[in-house]
């Protein structure tokens, strides 16, 4: 396997860290300071900063240059989530945190790496795959309590 090829798909992995990153961010700073939820969104972003370190570790390993930000397409993408489709209520919010993660965390992931990865970096992206079904089984878990 090429590790051109491993160092693309590691960053696009990286881009996307970093859109969640950024749409936590924005979560954040909507929510009151004695949210619950605020906490919650902090230790969940926190992770992803963690993973984005992760990743772009494995670049450097790979003699490449880790991306700094979400790209064009990314920014566009998180303009249009925080200014067209805004969530205003807690609940609104919990369901928009929950399809990011569901549907550009873990569901575009896996489609990126199928067959692009050497086992270490798979490996890597396993693990950082799995703390995304933990948020995504805590946020569920948050939003039907608050039913």
């Amino acid at each position: 396997m090429e590790d051109q090829q491993i160092i693309k798909t590691l960053n696009k992995l990286l881009q996307g860290q970093y859109m969640g990153i950024h749409s936590y961010e924005s979560f954040i700073k909507k929510l009151d300071d004695s949210s619950p939820l605020r906490s919650m969104f902090i230790t969940i972003q926190k992770d992803l900063k963690y993973h984005a370190e992760l990743l772009s570790e494995r670049i450097q390993e790979l003699h490449g240059t880790p991306e700094t930000s979400e790209g064009v397409i990314g920014k566009i993408e998180l303009f249009i989530s925080e200014n067209i489709d805004r969530p205003h209520d807690e609940k609104e919010i919990l369901k928009h945190a929950i399809k990011g993660e569901n549907l550009y965390g873990i569901k575009m992931t896996e489609n990126l790496v199928r067959d692009k990865l050497d086992d270490k970096s798979l490996n890597l992206v396993h693990r950082i795959l799995d703390k995304q079904r933990e948020h995504v089984d805590t946020l569920k878990s948050k939003l039907h309590s608050n039913n």
